[in-house]
């Protein structure tokens, strides 16, 4: 039968491998490598010991992480700091940790994220009625965590610009076309 010790560093070695083997493929936060060890058996003390060891060595980092989730999120995917502070609370990071790294984010930055992605998918309703194009566009950004009343300004916004350009166009066209009746 073997002996404490021996089942003990077995343990370890299963903690360090399933921590290695997830942050090879990508960061992880501290509660994400825990859960994954707990799946494994890992008793709590081990995966404790081996989960300060890697934070000692740089392998985990949980301000970091945050960090680096909320720029991508933010400038990849266009959330908002709502949506983006869900996602670090579903990941174990804590409210101290996630608040710090959403100052990264104040509320100009999530307004031009939102201007951009409206502009950038407006062209896929552009034959549909305006309140059906606005109930669209605002459901877009109210999924990626947008506050309700900067959604509906901007997708106003964006979509009064269209109107205005179809018109300047439309202008333009139809003094084109007339000008064969000046000519003799």
């Amino acid at each position: 039968m073997p002996d404490a010790a021996a089942i003990e560093a077995d343990h370890e070695k299963v903690a360090r491998s399933v921590a290695l083997r997830l942050l090879t493929s990508a960061p992880r936060s501290r509660a994400q490598l825990a859960e994954a060890m707990a799946r494994k058996d890992v008793p709590d003390d081990v995966a404790h010991r081996v989960l300060d060891r890697l934070t000692d060595v740089g392998l985990v980092d949980d301000a970091e992480y945050a960090a680096i989730l909320v720029r991508t999120r933010h400038a990849e995917r266009g959330q908002a700091r709502r949506a983006i502070a869900q996602e670090l609370t579903r990941r174990g990071i804590d409210a101290a940790t996630a608040q710090e790294a959403l100052t990264a984010i104040d509320r100009e930055d999530e307004d031009a994220v939102a201007l951009d992605l409206v502009r950038r998918r407006a062209g896929a309703s552009a034959g549909l009625p305006r309140a059906t194009r606005e109930r669209r566009l605002v459901s877009m950004l109210a999924r990626k965590g947008h506050h309700p009343g900067s959604a509906f300004r901007i997708v106003r916004e964006v979509l009064d610009e269209e109107d205005a350009q179809q018109d300047r166009d439309d202008d333009g066209d139809a003094s084109h076309d007339d000008a064969w009746l000046d000519s003799p």
